[in-house]
């Protein structure tokens, strides 16, 4: 069952506006969320990251502003804004913050799963 977007539609939206970031710390908002995948926009300060995991689904990330370095299936992987990454499902991967930033993260779920 699909939900609602997090977001008002029709609705030119800054990005940057759509999440602040915590000092010292990760802050996330979910914008869309649907049956096919879901979109969520974080923000990470210096330092900090998402410690290795897998994910069913593939996920693409988006740099917005800042730098990360993304560690896929034990290759680590920089990116910084106006890149996108993608991250194979069932493969692990791992996030660090190589200064503040905010990126957009897409889950894309396969609807036969």
């Amino acid at each position: 069952m699909a939900t609602a977007p997090r977001i008002p539609p029709a609705t030119p939206l800054a990005l940057h506006s759509l999440i602040q970031p915590t000092e010292g710390g990760i802050a996330s908002r979910i914008l869309a969320k649907a049956d096919g995948g879901n979109l969520t926009l974080f923000a990470f300060d210096e330092g900090q990251g998402l410690t290795e995991h897998r994910s069913p689904f593939d996920a693409l990330v988006v740099v917005l502003e800042g730098a990360v370095t993304l560690t896929i299936g034990g290759a680590p992987v920089h990116a910084e804004p106006g890149t996108i990454v993608l991250m194979p499902a069932d493969v692990p991967h791992a996030l660090d913050a190589t200064a503040a930033t905010r990126l957009l993260l897409i889950m894309l779920k396969d609807r036969a799963a």
